[in-house]
């Protein structure tokens, strides 16, 4: 009876013990969700592709995968090996995002936040919760001055016009020169009575006025109509 009492007791002292361990594993795992909404915060304020749900779960799923990676095995298994396909796994999630348009790619500092965000989940899941919380901090500074005001972080802008002219002997070539463009985005020639109508679509990174479209259209008599469409 005894032995049964005592061996009953050491049962329970070591399930409780395990259960401990568990939890204080548990923290690196909330410490992420944390710094996870912490990112996906100001991610939200900017109206992003990925707010805050997705960088919180991201962060989480790497802090959870690192605690697996790091106790979940014994043994000769390599631990690291789980470790080590959260980089690449994120990667296959941020390029998901990442979207060419109009000349400009989309989506990329978002995605390579994402990236960021699942180092930070992995070093709160190891336990390097000063590394994580700096981590943290410095991600979120980095992408509050990349939206300041400076021209040290302004895009390069691009403007969509449309033009109809008139084709007799080199005007494609004229209408490149005036816009500054190599090519165009499309061109679409129409033979009508008059003659050759041409329907054209480029881009150009320099910025033209009402009143220099004007000036354009008075010197040049085949250029029928110009339409801009700011591209941002």
């Amino acid at each position: 009876m005894n032995r049964f009492f005592f061996h009953t007791i050491r049962n329970g002292a070591y399930m409780w013990q395990k259960i401990l361990t568990e939890l204080s594993w548990f923290i690196g795992v909330l410490a992420s969700a944390l710094l996870g909404f912490a990112i996906g915060y100001e991610r939200k304020l900017r109206s992003k592709e990925a707010g805050i749900g997705t960088h919180t779960i991201i962060c989480i799923g790497a802090a959870l995968m690192m605690v697996v990676s790091k106790h979940g095995f014994s043994g000769e298994t390599d631990s690291s090996r789980v470790a080590a396909q959260i980089v690449s796994g994120i990667g296959f999630l941020g390029a998901g995002i990442i979207v060419y348009r109009q000349h400009e790619i989309h989506g990329l500092t978002t995605a390579a936040g994402m990236w960021a965000t699942a180092g930070v989940g992995m070093a709160a899941g190891a336990g390097l919760f000063a590394v994580a919380l700096a981590a943290t901090f410095l991600i979120i500074v980095v992408q509050c001055l990349y939206h300041l005001p400076l021209r040290l972080f302004r895009h390069k802008r691009f403007y969509r016009l449309r033009v109809v002219f008139w084709q007799q002997e080199g005007e494609t070539d004229e209408i490149k020169k005036i816009f500054g463009c190599p090519r165009f985005q499309s061109l679409e020639m129409v033979r009508q009575k008059e003659g050759v109508c041409c329907f054209a679509t480029l881009f150009t990174a320099e910025e033209f006025s009402f009143a220099k479209l004007n000036d354009i259209m008075r010197s040049h008599p085949y250029i029928q109509s110009i339409q801009r469409e700011d591209e941002t």
